[in-house]
């Protein structure tokens, strides 16, 4: 038995059962047994079919005779490919026999063979039980912190928001109705008369084959069994669909047709596509939108109102006048809609190009705290903590300044295009008739070669001229095809925030030129990929004149270093910008909250912060000298740590150990400065990090005071969050609320932030203090024109592997990491001299900026709050020696204790010893900052008397300006000598002269 033949009677074997025994369709039959069973089910089919028929007053003898009346066009090339190979005599014969009630001698027909491809076609049936419950995937709206569209969640073939059918407007679901399937609301789930009349029109009109179906049909299809163009297909769709019918509601199937199917734009769904196409709810669709989408189902790409307006309108037409048979519109509706446009909106893109480690960890939380374990299974709207503008700057801050570290040091490395558009322009100019591509792929209409002009000579000549070019540029000129190609590519690394750049020319050795989306072209200079670009490569570029007609790029290769940021609000502990690594699509990883690495001397405030809360005084003089701490219970080796380079400079004040990161300053401190003893100093500092949630347990090893144990930068950053509040620890979050179907699921309750109680406010405040000095001139200096309103420490963990930088101002906290990634096993190091105040804190000045340009006000530090002011003094003092002294100096913030100041200065190193190791002035050993004080100002911004404070202006912008020599702070020199230690820190504020790199990346900062 011919196979087509055998799969059009295991068709029809279905088709009679579900449409004369509903209630009784078998899935199985036996390939003897039921052989007689399989014939009467067929007969009384055809008996069904002609019965239906007849309602309408058609023959379908006639019907079938005249399709039938060319048997040979069935052979032909242009037959339907599902009836290829069919013998058209042997189905009219078959026809004869169950539908005539012959029996033909030279029936082809074998009932075991039906049989056979029936079973086999059946088996796995899927439940329609599954559908009645069916949850469909969905698009979940995410909102920033302004209540702002911002991204959507969604699966592939997802990206929908259901609606209840009540929601749906009747003339809409009337609209869909009328266009998909007339006699849906008296139908079983299968039109028999339709499908006998796509089968009769698949014979008589070759093309794309008809199908039929049903709205039942297209739900069971769309959601159940596949979409598969096979008899097995159908066979398990028709089916599926009767048995749905008898389980759900024609409105509950509507609901899922309306909620389940494409309609373009990359919309699922009614809902999405009227938002999509109208920027509207569906319940607010017009007669003329309505049917503009009741027309898509049938061919959403052909359809598309964009590509092909006239074919979208004519398509709409026809619902039109389907909705008009169907009495859902009047006549004056009819041709009131039939003239309007379209009325489409502005196609808005579902991609984003930022956020992504954001959405990665909001899905987190989604699941945490509010229950929901996907955001892509139903459609939710969430609102989040993000201000948009700022992520975007702080991940195109963050990719800028790691790409600028490795292009500086050398370790750029150009591994190829991103991807190479050579095809894509082969194939559009193939198809652009009687037009030739310049070198550039614009088209040139053959003949049509510019010709000569005269040069205009008289005033009114040249008038006419400029004229007649004005109006020439304002005529829209055909995109060249290496633009249209860009158009429609996919970047691999869709997140990154360089533009894409078409090579058009590889320049043989010199400058490149490029083309740029927006159809401009640009010298390039290639850099390390100088003699490996091809034509039409894509590549990103930095433009050092965005504006220009003709902008100069600089390539910009994706490096191997990895880093993160995190902007923190500080007394809330909002989330407002969050990079977890260069690029998302490279690396899932998010290195703010899924790894920890060494904090360096970023942990070393911890140490200070105990120390001042213990009763020392911010001029408190500590011995810059070597020192051996004995072991922790007499168990193990001593420790004697090391500076950044290996010596001290003696006595100095708490301050300055902070500002300029002195790790022997630190590690003194364990000795008398918190505790009696160097292990209940350290037990002491272990407990005030446990508090402060740094850590979630302590290692009790002195390295620990200087960044040893690895950290999360996501706790870190809400420790210094803490020192900005006076003690208040937010717990950081992302997630504000959410809601499905108009109902709140979770809603984050108003929180104050803990009180870490193991310091008191007087200690926070005096540590801010200190690291604000660390940003007006020590090892963050490079952030001292904006030092009024920001404070913060850099860090530098074991041989440069980990550079950091975390701060704060009044309302924020930021925090930044460079670094290699060390999954391997293996910890490379960053290089000699590249440390956290060399790479993390240009990154975390470009982010501050933008920060402020994204509605975080500027603010300078808040001074002393209520509770803190009545504890302390303002003192002036000498800054190196922490004397005191009249009429100018440094203005200290000390703590008073029992009514008085507590005096602390000798503490730790007594008075005489200070002064038998104080040198003679002649003898000229004393640096410019040993005997003068600095009068600049005090930390807060208040000039000292007699002395003008700087402004901005004069201080330097670690981006590229100069600031003053005065303003460089000339009364308070840099620490002398530089230092180094296993465990950090940063670069020294070194003495001039020094060596200046022109090529050196951050600016004209001569300090570096």
């Amino acid at each position: 038995m011919n196979i087509i033949l055998i799969k059009l009677f295991a068709t029809a074997l279905t088709l009679s059962q579900v449409t004369t025994r509903p209630d009784a369709v078998k899935t199985q039959f036996d390939p003897v047994a039921d052989k007689g069973e399989v014939v009467q089910i067929l007969r009384d089919g055809c008996a069904h079919m002609r019965k239906a028929f007849d309602i309408e007053d058609i023959n379908l003898d006639e019907l079938i005779s005249t399709a039938m009346e060319d048997p040979s066009a069935m052979a032909g090339a242009s037959a339907p490919k599902i009836l290829h190979g069919l013998d058209i005599g042997e189905l009219n014969i078959g026809y004869r026999q169950f539908c005539k009630g012959e029996t033909p001698k030279d029936s082809p027909f074998d009932a075991g063979e039906v049989i056979a491809f029936y079973n086999k076609a059946l088996i796995d049936l899927p439940s329609a039980e599954a559908l009645k419950e069916r949850k469909l995937p969905g698009a979940s709206l995410i909102l920033d912190g302004a209540g702002k569209r911002y991204a959507e969640a969604f699966e592939a073939n997802g990206r929908r928001l259901s609606v209840p059918i009540a929601e749906v407007p009747a003339m809409v679901q009337k609209a869909f109705v009328a266009a998909e399937d007339k006699r849906f609301e008296s139908h079983k789930g299968i039109d028999e008369r339709g499908v006998i009349r796509a089968f009769i029109g698949n014979l008589a009109s070759p093309g794309r084959p008809a199908g039929g179906s049903t709205i039942t049909q297209q739900v069971v299809k769309n959601l159940s069994v596949g979409d598969d163009v096979t008899y097995e297909r159908k066979i398990r769709e028709m089916i599926v669909a009767s048995r749905l019918e008898h389980i759900l509601g024609k409105p509950q199937i509507l609901e899922l047709y309306l909620n389940g199917i494409y309609l373009g734009r990359g919309a699922y769904g009614i809902e999405m596509a009227a938002r999509s196409y109208f920027g509207k709810s569906v319940g607010q669709l017009s007669v003329t939108e309505a049917a503009l989408l009741a027309g898509m189902p049938k061919g959403p790409n052909f359809y598309n109102p964009d590509k092909y307006p006239d074919r979208a309108r004519e398509r709409r037409a026809y619902v039109l006048a389907r909705m008009k048979e169907e009495g859902v519109i009047t006549e004056a509706q009819l041709g009131e809609a039939a003239n309007a446009p379209l009325g489409l909106k502005p196609i808005e893109s579902a991609r984003r190009d930022s956020g992504f480690y954001f959405v990665d960890h909001l899905a987190r939380e989604v699941r945490t705290f509010a229950g929901v374990e996907s955001l892509t299974a139903a459609s939710h709207v969430v609102r989040t903590t993000l201000n948009a503008g700022l992520q975007t700057a702080t991940e195109t801050a963050l990719q800028e300044g790691l790409a600028t570290y490795e292009r500086s040091t050398g370790r750029q490395r150009y591994e190829g295009p991103e991807f190479n558009l050579a095809e894509a322009v082969r194939k559009l100019e193939g198809a652009t008739p009687a037009a030739e591509a310049s070198p550039l792929g614009v088209p040139l209409l053959v003949g049509d070669a510019p010709k000569p002009v005269p040069a205009p000579k008289t005033r009114a000549e040249r008038k006419v001229a400029a004229a007649a070019e004005k109006a020439s540029a304002a005529i829209e000129r055909p995109k060249p095809t290496w633009q249209r190609a860009l158009e429609t590519a996919r970047p691999v690394l869709y997140d990154v925030h360089w533009p894409l750049a078409v090579v058009l020319d590889t320049g043989r050795g010199g400058a490149a030129k490029v083309g740029l989306a927006d159809g401009r072209t640009a010298s390039l200079e290639p850099g390390p990929a100088r003699g490996r670009l091809q034509p039409y490569d894509v590549v990103r570029v930095k433009l050092r004149d965005p504006s220009a007609r003709t902008p100069r790029a600089d390539l910009r290769v994706r490096p191997s270093v990895q880093g993160a940021a995190l902007v923190l609000e500080n007394r809330t502990g909002r989330i407002l910008a969050m990079a977890g690594g260069f690029s998302y699509p490279l690396s899932q990883l998010n290195r703010v909250t899924q790894t920890v690495r060494q904090p360096g001397s970023t942990l070393k405030p911890l140490t200070y912060l105990a120390a001042l809360n213990a009763g020392l005084q911010p001029n408190t003089l500590v011995m810059d000298s070597a020192i051996t701490l004995p072991p922790i219970g007499g168990v193990g080796d001593s420790w004697s740590p090391k500076n950044y380079e290996g010596g001290g400079a003696g006595a100095t004040t708490l301050r300055r150990g902070l500002e300029f990161s002195k790790n022997l300053v630190t590690a003194r401190l364990l000795q008398g400065g918190i505790a009696d003893r160097a292990p209940a100093s350290l037990q002491k500092v272990c407990d005030l990090a446990l508090e402060a949630q740094i850590y979630a347990e302590c290692e009790r090893y002195y390295p620990f005071v200087l960044g040893a144990q690895p950290v999360r930068m996501v706790d870190l950053a809400a420790f210094y969050a803490a020192v900005a509040n006076e003690g208040a620890r937010p717990a950081p979050y992302a997630l504000e609320s959410v809601e499905r179907d108009g109902k709140t699921l979770y809603t984050r309750e108003a929180r104050a932030p803990t009180r870490i109680a193991s310091a008191d406010r007087v200690a926070f405040y005096q540590l801010k203090t200190m690291l604000q000095g660390v940003t007006n001139h020590g090892t963050a200096a490079a952030l001292s024109r904006f030092s009024s309103a920001i404070a913060g420490k850099t860090g530098t963990s074991e041989n440069e592997n980990d550079a950091w930088f975390a701060g704060f101002t009044n309302e924020i906290t930021i925090v930044v990491w460079v670094g290699y990634d060390n999954a391997d096993g293996t910890r490379r190091t960053l290089g000699r001299g590249q440390t956290g105040g060399h790479l993390a804190v240009p990154i975390a000045g470009t982010i501050l900026q933008a920060a402020w340009a994204n509605g975080v006000p500027r603010t300078p530090l808040a001074a002393p709050s209520p509770e803190a002011r009545p504890y302390l003094a303002d003192v002036s003092i000498d800054p190196r020696s922490g004397e005191r002294v009249e009429g100018g100096g440094f203005r200290e913030h000390f703590r008073i204790k029992d009514g008085r100041m507590a005096d602390t200065q000798y503490q730790l190193l007594p008075r005489e010893t200070r002064t038998a190791m104080r040198p003679d002035a002649d003898d000229g050993d004393l640096g410019a900052d040993e005997t003068a004080p600095d009068v600049a100002g005090g930390l807060f911004g208040d000039p000292a008397p007699g002395r003008r404070a700087q402004p901005d202006s004069d201080l330097l912008d670690p981006f590229g300006e100069r600031r003053s020599r005065r303003a460089q702070g000339e009364t308070y020199q840099p620490w002398p000598g530089t230092q180094r230690s296993p465990f950090g820190d940063d670069e020294e504020v070194r003495p001039r002269p020094r060596r200046r790199d022109p090529d050196y990346l951050f600016g004209d900062d001569p300090r570096f």
